[in-house]
């Protein structure tokens, strides 16, 4: 199959003319026409089989997925997606329609469900599958949500459940069958709810590596020399789907704290923020812990200190 035709065949239906396209496939570049006053906001995403997702995971989910991550970066922001562009390296026993079909059309179900258009790419041969997906959108000037803008005194939030993508992993790796198994392979970018936080939110990301992780890159974000951040987290007030309670509770830390892959947004504002945004959307956050002065990510379980080691995912 020719590089021309895979294109053709599987991904030109799938520029469906946003309103801000003006050039999609088919052209050396794509053009979109962006709004006066508003920014554009990117964000690039590499996945890799057997390191990002396994060998074994469905085509239509590898599509969907790789498009999700991208879209919950910018949900993290508060932006609104318009596009994408796909870098796909494929190993010879892929290159055929059965996977590629498949492929697609993950992709394609995603950029409908949130209204986006492929408007680009590349492809070419590699002996792993690599997909490199960047994602754009846009926000108001000036309004961006950043991980550097935690204060002390902030409530730190969650939007959902917590570890059922680490937990599901796990069930796979040991040749389990597991009713969580969507957390991991269709993972739900918040992005609506991104864009309602602007003007509630001091800080926010998406959590991808782990909770403890991905909270201590805001305050290190966050901090200064002279005015160290630290947190304070109620692992009893973090949201977990049922099925975790039957865990020790070591165990149900673990994918809690350090697991990643959940994609839910993770984020603080002030006390006065957050019960104003939860009297105008009741029950969409859940409040799991408060930023506090001083340089310590520390951990409570019915207000008793408990010791986590925070590892979370490592690319390296």
């Amino acid at each position: 199959m020719s590089e021309f035709s895979l294109i053709y065949r599987h991904f030109k239906n799938l520029t469906t003319k946003h309103k801000s396209t003006v050039i999609g496939i088919g052209d050396d570049g794509a053009v979109n026409q962006i709004a006066p006053n508003h920014e554009l906001v990117s964000c690039v995403d590499v996945l890799v089989a057997g390191r990002h997702f396994l060998y074994d995971t469905m085509p239509h989910a590898i599509g969907y997925k790789a498009v999700a991550v991208n879209l919950s970066d910018l949900a993290s922001m508060g932006a609104c997606p318009f596009g994408i562009l796909l870098g796909l390296s494929l190993p010879k026993n892929l290159a055929n329609d059965g996977f590629i079909s498949k492929f697609a059309q993950g992709i394609a179900d995603i950029c409908r469900e949130f209204g986006v258009d492929l408007i680009g790419g590349d492809t070419t041969q590699s002996p792993v599958l690599t997909i490199s997906i960047t994602a754009l959108g846009t926000i108001p000037k000036g309004l961006a949500i950043k991980r550097s803008g935690a204060k002390a005194g902030d409530v730190i939030c969650v939007s959902g459940a917590i570890g059922s993508a680490s937990f599901a992993l796990n069930q796979r790796l040991q040749g389990k069958n597991c009713t969580l198994q969507t957390a991991l392979d269709y993972p739900k970018p918040q992005v609506a709810l991104g864009q309602k936080l602007i003007g509630f939110a001091n800080s926010m990301m998406d959590i991808s590596d782990g909770l403890g992780q991905d909270l201590g890159h805001i305050l290190t974000a966050s901090s200064s020399l002279q005015k160290p951040l630290g947190a304070r987290i109620d692992l009893d007030k973090i949201p977990i789907n049922p099925l975790l309670n039957h865990l020790p509770n070591s165990d149900k830390w673990q994918h809690i704290v350090n697991g990643g892959d959940d994609y839910e947004l993770l984020l603080t504002m002030t006390d006065e923020n957050f019960k104003q945004f939860d009297t105008i959307f009741p029950n969409t956050l859940y409040p799991i812990g408060k930023i506090i002065d001083g340089s310590e990510l520390r951990f409570f379980y019915q207000n008793k200190h408990t010791k986590i080691n925070i590892q979370g995912w490592e690319h390296f």
